[in-house]
C-alpha cells in the first residue's frame, strides 16, 4: 500500500516536477494549427506515445531503474542514448531541463541518490534526462519497475492533454475523453518487454511534432519552454 501512496505522490499534477512548463510540441502544433481540435490532439498523443516514449523515454527509464541511482556509469550510458535519440534541439534541452528540475525537488526532499546525480550533472558526467532521472529516483523510491513506467506513461500523456488545456485548445472534458483514450494505448505500450543489451538503441522519432517544436522555439511569444 506505502508504494502505491508513493506512485500516487510521484504522479499527481502538484508535485514540483517542472513539467508543466513544458508541452512536449503540443505548443508547435497548436502554432501550425490553430484549429487543432480534440480529434487532432487524440491522434498527436497517439503518436507521441507510439512513436516517441514507447521506444525512447519508456526504454530509458527501465534500464536506468534496473541500474539504480547508485550505478552512475550506467545511467550515462542510458543518459547518452537519450541524447543521441533527441534530434529535436527544443526537445533534448526540453528533458534535460525537465530532469533537471525533477532531480532538484528530489534533492530538496533527500531522495537517496538525487543529491549524488544532481552532482553528475553539474559535472557533465550525466546529461540528466527526464527519462534516466524518472527510471533512477523512483526505483530509489522502492516503485517496481511496473510501477515506475506507468507512472511515467500516464504523466507524458496527461502533461499532452493538460498543455492542450492550458492553451486553450480544448476544454477539460475533451481532454479528459482524450486521456482516457490514451490508457489503454499506454497499456499495450508496457506489455512490450524490454530487453537489454550492450549497445542501447532508442527508436522514437515523432517528425510532424519535432518540426514543430523547432518552429515555436523561434517564436518571440510562448508560453511553454518547449
Amino acid at each position: 500500500m506505502l508504494a502505491e501512496l508513493i506512485a500516487f505522490q510521484q504522479a499527481d499534477a502538484a508535485f514540483p516536477s517542472g513539467s508543466f512548463a513544458f508541452s512536449n510540441g503540443i505548443e508547435g502544433l497548436a502554432a501550425h494549427d490553430p484549429g487543432l481540435g480534440e480529434a487532432e490532439l487524440a491522434k498527436a498523443v497517439a503518436a507521441a506515445l507510439d512513436f516517441r516514449w514507447a521506444g525512447t523515454d519508456r526504454v530509458a527509464l527501465v534500464l536506468a531503474h534496473r541500474a539504480g541511482p547508485e550505478a552512475l556509469q550506467q545511467l550515462a550510458a542510458v543518459d547518452a542514448a537519450v541524447e543521441a535519440a533527441s534530434l529535436a534541439e527544443p526537445m533534448r534541452i526540453g528533458s534535460r531541463r525537465n530532469g533537471a528540475s525533477l532531480l532538484a525537488a528530489h534533492a530538496r526532499l533527500g531522495t537517496a541518490g538525487a543529491a549524488e546525480m544532481r552532482a553528475a550533472v553539474r559535472a557533465g558526467t550525466l546529461h540528466g534526462h527526464l527519462a534516466t532521472v524518472q527510471g533512477a529516483l523512483w526505483r530509489a523510491l522502492g516503485l517496481d519497475e511496473e510501477k515506475a513506467a506507468s507512472i511515467a506513461g500516464y504523466g507524458f500523456a496527461a502533461g499532452l492533454t493538460s498543455a492542450a488545456v492550458r492553451l486553450g485548445l480544448v476544454g477539460a472534458i475533451e481532454a479528459q475523453r482524450v486521456l482516457s483514450g490514451a490508457l489503454p494505448r499506454i497499456a499495450r505500450i508496457l506489455e512490450r518487454p524490454v530487453e537489454a543489451h550492450d549497445d542501447i538503441v532508442l527508436t522514437g522519432f515523432t517528425p510532424l511534432i519535432e518540426i514543430a517544436a523547432m518552429r515555436q522555439a523561434q517564436a518571440e511569444l510562448r508560453l511553454f519552454a518547449n
